[in-house]
């Protein structure tokens, strides 16, 4: 049992221009013309406002450059002064250690690790007195050593 539709779909009407849809080509084109208008000075000022922002953007970044310079310069200053520090206090030890290998020289004690200074300056058990080992010359005159 099988219906067939024999109902016609309707055929569109060919596209005629109907009188009462066409409006007049002159108030389209001066439609047209203004919303271009419109446009045109939106953008326009999109333009300008770019050119602002741009404006804007160069002013902070010349800031923003001239800061960094600075701190730059500041930092390089201070960098330099801890530099010209530190070699000072390098150069303080270093006359330290030479006065101290000095002295130790001239009481006759080298500059040697402390197993022996041990053995060199022996104590006596119960007092805390040290003996000094110094070369002693023939003459009896102490030897300095350089």
């Amino acid at each position: 049992m099988a219906t067939s539709d024999s109902t016609p779909l309707p055929v569109p009407a060919p596209l005629a221009p109907k009188k009462e849809n066409i409006t007049p080509v002159g108030s389209k084109i001066a439609e047209l013309n203004e919303s271009r208008a419109e446009l045109l000075n939106r953008i326009q000022g999109l333009k300008q406002d770019l050119q602002n922002w741009r404006s804007k953007l160069d002013t902070q970044v010349k800031i923003y450059r001239d800061e960094l310079t600075e701190l730059k310069k500041t930092l390089n200053v201070e960098v330099e002064e801890l530099r010209t520090e530190f070699q000072e206090l390098r150069n303080t030890l270093h006359q330290q250690q030479e006065d101290v290998t000095a002295s130790l020289r001239n009481l006759g004690l080298q500059d040697t690790s402390e197993g022996a200074k041990d053995a060199e300056n022996p104590k006596v058990e119960g007092e805390d007195v040290e003996v000094n080992a110094s070369p002693i010359k023939e003459n009896g005159s102490k030897e300095v050593e350089n």
